[in-house]
């Protein structure tokens, strides 16, 4: 708020302070972006001050309080101070929130692992899988609905420990009497046994 307030009269706060407003990304300390209509003046410790006449009204919102760029807008001016990694997982994560992204397109990915699965489809031409999709009481990663397969990607971090194997176990049970099949595939395995990942997937889908 201070940081908006500072620099005068229509600015508000953007680019990556703005995606850490909307929970897109984590917090990550100075400097606060803003952009600003007119100069800011003096210059201010820990502000960064972006000059953009071509904003527009229906471009900035209000997001607890304080002025910021929507999230679309927010994500566009994001591609110039982050890299494309980063810009990729803001997406993401707006995309899971439900925040409005006007015409940015996504492809429905939440982790690097489930964008690395999917370009693996895409490598070796598997049909396009529907991502994160509901079946029952479960989101699964990849589904081909009229082959009855789910592919699930099984990061570390997210499937280490009694309790996330005794999920998955109880998940595959689930789909499997729904008459699902159903693979599972670590990120070894789709970075270092791409070919027979994808000879698995193709096996099922005929």
């Amino acid at each position: 708020m201070a940081a908006v307030l500072a620099c005068g009269e229509g600015a508000v706060l953007s680019h990556r302070s703005a995606a850490e407003l909307w929970g897109m990304l984590e917090a990550h300390g100075p400097p606060v972006h803003v952009i600003a209509r007119r100069s800011a003046g003096r210059k201010h410790r820990g502000l960064r001050a972006h000059r953009s006449p071509s904003l527009t009204l229906h471009e900035t919102t209000s997001h607890r309080g304080i002025a910021v760029t929507t999230p679309a807008r927010t994500l566009a001016d994001l591609r110039h101070v982050e890299s494309p990694g980063m810009v990729r997982k803001a997406i993401r994560q707006a995309e899971y929130l439900g925040l409005p992204l006007g015409e940015i397109q996504t492809d429905g990915t939440r982790s690097d692992l489930e964008r690395a699965f999917l370009l693996l489809c895409r490598r070796y031409r598997l049909p396009a899988p529907e991502v994160n999709q509901r079946i029952g009481p479960y989101t699964v990663d990849f589904l081909w609905r009229d082959r009855r397969l789910v592919v699930e990607t099984d990061g570390y971090a997210t499937h280490r420990g009694r309790q996330a194997f005794e999920d998955d176990r109880a998940r595959d049970s689930h789909l499997t009497a729904l008459g699902y099949n159903v693979l599972r595939f670590t990120y070894h395995r789709l970075t270092c046994d791409a070919p027979a990942v994808a000879i698995a997937v193709r096996d099922l889908l005929g």
